[in-house]
């Protein structure tokens, strides 16, 4: 009785995550692309989430893939889309009490450097 109730409960408790695409380049930032050459990028990657919960059975949105993308690119200054990344899904619930939802972008930043220096 005992072995039922945990193989009930982990499958219960257990989370789901899919990834939804691959990206070479990615952005939601207006880029001016005729400076591109001088465009840097960074030597580590970022991660970004949106994530909504679930009360009961109410959710309290969506989460949002393009507000997962702009945090990414917003925690690095002068960033300005991501490179060779990533969006993936997340989900866990348990039934009838709580769950998360949550959208995750993590690339590598570009960076331009005009930005930096208060240009454009």
């Amino acid at each position: 009785m005992n072995r039922i109730l945990l193989i009930i409960s982990v499958l219960l408790l257990s989370g789901c995550s899919q990834r939804v695409i691959d990206f070479t380049a990615i952005s939601s930032k207006n880029i001016d692309l005729s400076k591109g050459a001088d465009f840097k990028r960074s030597p580590a990657r970022v991660k970004g989430e949106d994530r909504k919960h679930i009360f009961v059975i109410f959710p309290t949105g969506f989460p949002s893939a393009k507000e997962a993308m702009d945090k990414a690119i917003e925690s690095v200054p002068g960033a300005v889309a991501l490179l060779d990344g990533v969006v993936t899904t997340h989900s866990w619930y348990f039934p009838g009490i709580y769950g998360q939802n949550w959208v995750e972008v993590e690339g590598t930043p570009l960076i331009d450097p005009l930005l930096l220096k208060g240009g454009h």
